[in-house]
């Protein structure tokens, strides 16, 4: 299978699938002698998995990561301190799956013959053919997004030294639509509510605050810890701090159930997806990702926009549209009205507007660069739908009986926010190395 890298500096590539052993992320790019915890990467893991809301399917799979290699084991000389540290070599995480039992897999194992309509299993059987991992879908799950978020976590943690900050949050969801936010105040919320996951979760807690997994173990170690882990997951989770929503968002500030930053939205985006999965349904949306601090020029021309690395979030799964700035709005502009006009005060050059999304040209212009992604109702419903038997080619029916979530859309913006991290940190490689060359002095 090709199609899992991504990156030509900073570089990814995932493999693995929703019902095989794990999952796996392999880094290149990663600088030596930085500090990365599991810890770390769990804190962000945990914000696109399942949880306990209304907007969650049943699944229960804690996405637990375990940094498997591109770390120093020791010290490399006595007293060096550097135990723990990225090497330069690639940094590889693992995510076991922990949540999937015979049960779930004879569920999928009685439907697989009746392709999901809108799902990738029927494309997927024509490529791979009978053996196509079709138990939950494989690499074609929306599991597969913990890779993604996994890497982004290191991606972030390396722009924050330079300067730049990457957030995202649900801005559209059935129908309801969250009103202008500024970025500034944006990032808060978006802080405020991953503190509030965080805090909430029984696995960060138990797990991670609770010291049951340490950086200082060994990977037989951990595995013996997640093989107990993975017949205590319920037991776990019944001993998750006391969550009282309206506490919640009194402390937090937040809505306790979506990342949407504008608290009133966000109930009222709760209720329409409630009223839609009341019938068996499911809802889309569009998720908005703003990168602060980028400076000017980074991008590449024609082929290489920034703007066009950003439209490889198309690769994420349920993404179906990706725009920069206004977007699709411009259609409807005038080049007066689109135009994003600057002005210099006090040596700053100052834009009145940014319809461009922070980019002009390909190329960073400076301001925020903003992108929103416009993502698909879970395919897997509850409602009768017609399908064929993909290998008689019969006519059949179709009702998913299988866990599925009423919305996507709550548990995309954090693969958005990590997937632009790593497109945002690749070009910005580049762009310092190249503005490292127009520093020669030719002789």
């Amino acid at each position: 299978m090709i199609g899992c890298h991504l990156g030509r500096f900073f570089q990814l590539t995932v493999a693995g699938g929703s019902y095989q052993e794990g999952l796996a992320s392999v880094i290149q790019g990663v600088p030596a002698g930085m500090p990365i915890t599991e810890q770390e990467i769990y804190g962000d893991t945990l914000l696109r998995k399942p949880g306990a809301d209304e907007l969650s399917s049943p699944r229960k799979e804690p996405d637990l990561p375990v940094v498997y290699c591109g770390l120093n084991s020791a010290d490399t000389v006595e007293n060096a301190g550097n135990k723990n540290l990225t090497n330069g070599t690639p940094l590889t995480i693992l995510l076991p799956n922990l949540d999937r039992h015979f049960i779930h897999i004879k569920q999928y194992q009685d439907t697989n013959r009746t392709p999901r309509p809108g799902h990738a299993s029927y494309a997927s059987f024509q490529k791979y053919g009978p053996a196509d991992d079709a138990i939950g879908a494989g690499i074609f799950s929306g599991r597969y997004t913990s890779t993604i978020v996994a890497a982004g976590c290191v991606a972030k943690k390396i722009l924050l030294q330079l300067g730049v900050r990457v957030f995202s949050y649900v801005r559209e969801l059935a129908g309801v639509k969250c009103p202008e936010v500024e970025s500034g105040r944006a990032f808060e919320y978006c802080e405020a509510y991953k503190r509030m996951r965080r805090d909430f979760d029984p696995f960060y807690q138990q797990i991670y605050v609770g010291r049951r997994i340490t950086m200082d173990m060994r990977f037989l170690e951990k595995m013996r810890i997640f093989a107990e882990i993975e017949n205590e997951i319920d037991a776990i989770r019944e001993k998750a701090p006391q969550f009282d929503p309206a506490a919640v968002q009194e402390q937090y500030r937040v809505h306790p159930i979506l990342n949407c930053p504008d608290i009133e939205a966000a109930q009222a985006m709760v209720n329409a997806c409630n009223r839609m999965s009341a019938t068996g349904d499911s809802v889309g949306g569009t998720v908005e990702v703003v990168a602060t601090g980028v400076p000017a020029g980074v991008g590449e021309p024609v082929f290489d926009k920034l703007d066009a690395e950003l439209g490889r979030m198309l690769g994420i799964g349920a993404v179906k549209g990706v725009e920069v700035g206004a977007g699709f709005a411009v259609k409807d502009m005038t080049g007066y009205e689109s135009n994003d006009r600057m002005h210099s005060e006090n040596g700053t050059v100052v834009f009145d507007s940014n319809n461009a999304g922070g980019i002009a040209g390909g190329l960073s212009t400076g301001q925020d660069v903003v992108a929103r992604l416009a993502v698909k109702p879970t395919p897997t419903i509850d409602k009768e739908q017609h399908t064929i038997d993909k290998y008689t080619l019969e006519n059949k029916k179709l009702a998913a009986i299988t866990r599925r979530d009423p919305t996507i859309v709550a548990r995309i913006w954090p693969v958005a926010e990590a997937m632009t991290a790593l497109l945002v940190l690749d070009n910005l490689v580049a762009h310092y190395g190249y503005q490292k060359l127009q520093g020669i002095s030719w002789k």
